[in-house]
């Protein structure tokens, strides 16, 4: 099983410049950003770039400190794909581009795609390398003006040691979704 995590960041939020990280518990690596957007707009580009970044039929586990995005990629897309993309109150969804992009990326991979929520800024590694790209990401986003690739697609050397656990889901419900 591919397990990728991933992370957005925006300075000054909403408005300011965003970034977005995934980082392949294997090795490969990639971020980027742009301009200005949202903290949500930044958590579902990490997930989308991240499924555009693994295609194959191998089952692939997103794990993201964002109950946002995961929500928006597994329990409400469905739903909202059925109202035309409207919430259950007859709302426009937000975000809507981007979620449309994603549920495109889920259904076109052949392999299945799969989230677990992740408590974030606890030491969890890979969630914590995500968080530092995204970070990084923005940072050169804001100082460049516009949308980049931060980070190109690289492989670690070595196997870095796990410094946290994933929390175990909260007393509401499971967010390892199967």
């Amino acid at each position: 099983m591919i397990i990728v995590s991933t992370d957005g960041s925006c300075l000054r939020n909403p408005g300011g410049a965003i970034g977005w990280a995934w980082v392949n518990h294997q090795g490969p690596v990639a971020s980027g950003g742009a301009a200005s957007g949202t903290n949500q707009i930044a958590e579902l580009r990490a997930v989308l770039e991240a499924i555009l970044a693994h295609p194959g039929t191998e089952p692939m586990l997103i794990e993201s400190d964002s109950q946002y995005a995961i929500k928006c990629a597994s329990e409400w897309i469905g739903s909202w794909r059925r109202n035309g993309w409207r919430t259950s109150t007859g709302g426009a969804v937000k975000n809507v581009e981007i979620i449309k992009q994603i549920d495109r990326a889920i259904t076109t991979r052949e392999g299945p795609v799969r989230f677990r929520w992740v408590r974030g800024h606890v030491g969890n590694y890979f969630n914590e390398q995500a968080d530092k790209l995204a970070g990084i990401a923005a940072r050169d986003a804001a100082a460049h003006g516009h949308e980049h690739a931060a980070t190109p697609v690289a492989t670690r050397t070595t196997q870095p040691r796990t410094t946290g656990k994933p929390v175990a889901p909260t007393a509401s419900g499971t967010l390892t979704l199967f």
